[in-house]
């Protein structure tokens, strides 16, 4: 045997009275304007935008310089190649994997390696024979992190957290392998939002 539970009859059509949120003085300030939003908040949005692009697999385009990374671009190829292994040796710590090197991008399409190098070297980087460096103004596409073979742009050395590629080895080993020819600055410029 089963006992219906009383229910409260609700009066249909009346509407319920709605409370009105109280403020303390203390919260509102003294003089209580309106608050406009922080100078840096349209850059943090911007960042989590970029974040979350990264976080769901799809193309990550970040500025050169700043915080992040300038670039140096090479020719790929059989010449190329050795240099990633030599700045891998350069690299590798205890426990590293033996692809030890920092981030490095292959464009097979256009012929070439993108090295991910500390922001500011474009400062320093001066005219060399078999790369090209940048930093801002120019801004960068990053594949998905988990392309790691082609078709397309991939990462031939996988973006770490604890490192970039160091300029000064790179630089010696370009010179003394000389895989060429660099891209042209204005072309390179033009095109690296669009590498993935």
């Amino acid at each position: 045997m089963t006992t219906a539970i009383p229910q409260r009859q609700q009066k249909v059509g009346t509407p319920r009275p709605v409370p009105m949120p109280t403020f303390k003085e203390e919260w509102l300030g003294s003089a209580a304007p309106p608050h406009a939003p922080a100078a840096d908040m349209g850059m943090l949005a911007e960042r989590i935008r970029r974040l979350m692009d990264l976080a769901a697999g799809r193309q990550l385009t970040l500025p050169l310089g700043g915080r992040y990374f300038d670039v140096v671009v090479t020719a790929s190829g059989p010449i190329a190649y050795p240099v990633v292994r030599l700045m891998d040796d350069v690299q590798k710590g205890p426990g590293d994997p033996p692809d030890a090197c920092g981030p490095v991008i292959e464009d097979p399409q256009r012929g070439w390696l993108i090295w991910l190098v500390p922001p500011g070297t474009s400062d320093e980087w001066a005219p060399h024979r078999f790369a090209t460096c940048l930093g801002l103004p120019h801004e960068l596409a990053l594949p998905p992190m988990d392309q790691t073979e082609p078709p397309g742009p991939y990462w031939l050395r996988r973006m770490r957290s604890d490192r970039l590629v160091p300029p000064g080895p790179l630089r010696q080993y370009l010179d003394r392998l000389r895989p060429g020819p660099a891209p042209h600055e204005a072309v390179l410029g033009s095109m690296l939002r669009t590498i993935s």
